[in-house]
């Protein structure tokens, strides 16, 4: 079929290179060889042990005065590197590359130029390797936290077929674009449970603070007070004796949710079904992932990464075990002879709209094309119900937080407008 084809006639394309040793950052002091009186020398140096990097060294023409491990600091001398500095810099390094500057130099301009000092730490120690005559990939690779396994996948098959500034490139819109749908989704997220928790503790403070004080004056009456009042009360008096619980409350199961979904697959398989079947919020989850493994899967093919192996990373990026297993079920197909579309179809994770189209890439060989074509139709469909939403909720919250609101008012006025109407009756 043809994307078995497609993926046997790729297979020449490199996998990332397996780890070897584990490497020791080392701090050095030398002077050249031939001059015993010259100027000292200091640098780092990766080396799998003190013996060898002295090697290293003494290779270079250097006489070793002291080599020693360098110290872990207490804190990442990387914090502060946002996505946007990490795709401004990729840019920057695929334009200069396609100029014809040599990475050596361009990874010394990049990090000279840099005015994040965390940026400029970690363009140091991914050029150190690079001098020492390491990969690109594997350089770039001892940042996990900021370039994953698809990253380093795709800049390995770049730099072994000579298109390392293309996929730069390319890794450049990818994850620009991938950063924009996270902040709709994130956003789309943040917004209600914001709002939801300004209500609440508009509550909390009218129960804990404002409540009391009526229900001193009320005491003042001796008269017999409504049942909505006395339960307004009643209510109080418990969350102020009970402020703890309270607080603590919210905040222990709260921990124990984020608790039982990292440590159990069972919980969090039933988190993120349900999650995908939310009014609203599970379209928008939904579309989400769905432009994100088709924005993934189009990087992977126009970079030649085979597509049982662009399916097998696609499974990881996802964030959600049951469009998890959909992916590596089609896997399994695909490494069975089969389409990728036939199980995505069966197991009706995926919407029909994005199955079909992709189907047509699949057997037209035009993969990559398809897959951009539904990552921007989806990616348009998460920022219009996001919107949609941010309009929707502000009423509907508005109307809720008025009732509450309106609730205790009135709870609270009521003895008085029937305190007013005894004396008015009385005079």
């Amino acid at each position: 079929m043809a994307t078995v084809a497609k993926a046997d006639s790729e297979s020449a394309v490199p996998a990332p290179k397996k780890k070897g040793p584990k490497t020791i950052t080392f701090q050095w002091q030398a002077r050249p060889a031939t001059d015993p009186k010259g100027a000292i020398q200091k640098g780092e140096l990766e080396a799998v042990s003190i013996a060898v990097a002295r090697a290293t060294l003494r290779k270079r023409g250097l006489a070793v005065i002291s080599v020693k491990k360098k110290a872990k600091p207490l804190f990442s001398t990387t914090a502060g590197i946002k996505e946007a500095n990490i795709v401004v810099m990729i840019r920057q390094l695929s334009t200069m590359i396609n100029a014809g500057v040599p990475m050596v130099q361009a990874f010394e301009l990049l990090a000279s130029a840099s005015d994040n000092k965390g940026m400029k730490v970690m363009l140091e120690g991914i050029l150190t390797p690079i001098k020492d005559g390491e990969r690109v990939a594997d350089a770039f690779n001892r940042y996990p936290k900021y370039f994953n396994k698809l990253f380093v996948s795709l800049l390995a098959a770049g730099d072994q077929g000579g298109i390392l500034d293309t996929i730069l490139l390319r890794l450049a819109d990818y994850r620009e674009k991938s950063l924009a749908l996270q902040k709709k989704i994130r956003s789309a997220m943040i917004y209600p449970a914001s709002i939801i928790t300004v209500m609440l503790l508009v509550t909390a403070i009218l129960m804990i603070f404002v409540i009391p004080v009526f229900a001193h004056l009320f005491d003042s009456f001796g008269a017999t007070l409504p049942a909505l009042t006395q339960a307004v009360i009643d209510i109080s008096d418990w969350m102020r004796g009970h402020w703890y619980l309270v607080v603590l409350i919210p905040v222990a199961v709260i921990w124990a949710f984020l608790y039982a979904y990292r440590k159990s697959l069972g919980f969090r398989t039933a988190v993120d079904r349900i999650s995908l079947k939310l009014p609203i919020m599970g379209d928008v989850i939904l579309k989400g992932s769905v432009a994100r493994f088709m924005r993934t899967l189009a990087t992977m093919q126009a970079a030649g990464v085979p597509i049982n192996e662009a399916l097998e990373t696609l499974s990881k990026i996802s964030n959600n075990v049951i469009i998890e297993r959909s992916v590596n079920a089609a896997r399994e197909r695909v490494l069975e002879g089969g389409f990728i579309t036939d199980s995505l179809k069966e197991t009706g994770v995926f919407p029909a709209m994005a199955v079909h189209m992709l189907a047509i890439g699949e057997q037209t060989g035009a993969i990559e094309v398809m897959a951009e074509k539904v990552a921007d139709f989806y990616e348009g469909e998460v920022s219009e119900t996001v919107a949609r939403m941010s309009t929707l909720m502000e009423p509907i919250i508005m109307v809720v937080l008025g009732i509450i609101v309106g609730t205790l008012v009135v709870a609270m006025y009521m003895p008085i407008f029937e305190l007013g109407a005894v004396v008015t009756h009385g005079g």
